[in-house]
Parts: C-alpha cells; structure tokens; sequence
C-alpha cells in the first residue's frame, strides 16, 4: 500500500485576487508563512508591485519572488495570483492559475472585472474552496469547479455522494422524517 503524506501532494500557500490597483478582492491563505494581517498585505503589495509591469494578459506568467513561485494571470482589471513554495512544479500551480481564472470567468459569465466579482463575492470564494483546501490542490478542471459551485450556489445541497458522513445522516434524518410525516 502506497502512503501518502502532504508533504508528496503539491501544495498552495496562497492564492490571491487583487484589482488593478493592489487591492483585496478575495484572497485566502494557506500558510502561517504570513502571521499578521500586516505582513499579508505587505506581501499583496510587493508582489503586486513587482509584477505591475509585466504583460500576463495571455497566458501565466511565473516568477520568483522573496523565495516563493508566484504564478499570476491578468483578466481586464483583476489579477490572479498562486504562490507556492520554491519546491513546487510551476505546470501544476499553472494549471491551478488558470483552472481558478476559467472557473470565475464561467461563474460571471465572461464579465471578468472588479464589479462582478464583488457582487459575486460567494461564488470566487467557493471557487476558491473547491480549488485548494489547507494549501493541497483539490480540482484543476474550471468546468468542474464552475459545476460545482453552481451547484452548491442554486440549491445549497450537496450531491450524496460528496457528503460528509454527518451530512449524509443528516440527509437521511430528513427523508425519513418526511416519509413518516406523509
């Protein structure tokens, strides 16, 4: 039997969505690399500011900044950015860039600017759930994170067979409840 630990799962430390001026749209982090609010902003400042000047409009562009890859992405006037650790494979935190900018551009409908995403707020946060958990890569595909996202967005439920176990007797409390009620 194969064991996997999380140190053989490539990892995120954080990944961040920044308007066109540096400013928080949603970010999470995954690491306690940054420990105060201030050292996290910090970080979105110069990281931002480093990479102002480059043209990753197209496709992702990869960097090495402060002993991090930051892979980043520009759509209109949102940024999108995946750090890692030095260690990891660029092609994955590519694909993550890129699974995370796809699925926010299906769940806004192509309308890929600040506005949007703020008033979609829920929506690029539960992408960005269904992308990483506690820093490991989850889904890269952006029709999967899109489906199911928009499935948890509509009706609140989650397929039975994405349930947690207390979810799932949850579920079947209900049912029963309201077989023994009719």
């Amino acid at each position: 039997m194969i064991s996997v630990t999380q140190e053989s799962c490539p990892s995120v430390k954080n990944i961040l969505l920044l308007d066109s001026e540096g400013k928080r749209v949603a970010v999470k982090y995954f690491s306690d690399d940054w420990t105060t609010n201030a050292s996290k902003l910090a970080y979105e400042k110069s990281v931002f500011t480093k990479t102002l000047k480059t043209n990753a409009r197209t496709d992702a562009e990869i960097t090495l900044f402060d002993g991090y890859i930051v892979v980043y992405k520009f759509v209109h006037d949102l940024h999108f950015f995946v750090t890692a650790g030095d260690d990891e494979n660029e092609l994955i935190l590519a694909s993550v860039l890129n699974g995370f900018c796809d699925s926010v551009g299906l769940l806004l409908r192509g309308d890929v600017e600040k506005r949007t995403a703020l008033e979609n707020l829920d929506l690029v946060l539960l992408c960005i759930d269904e992308i990483i958990d506690g820093g490991i890569i989850l889904e890269t595909d952006a029709n999967t994170i899109a489906g199911k996202v928009a499935t948890n967005a509509a009706d609140g439920s989650v397929p039975f067979s994405e349930q947690t176990i207390s979810q799932a007797l949850a579920t079947a409390r209900e049912h029963l409840a309201r077989s023994l009620l009719k």
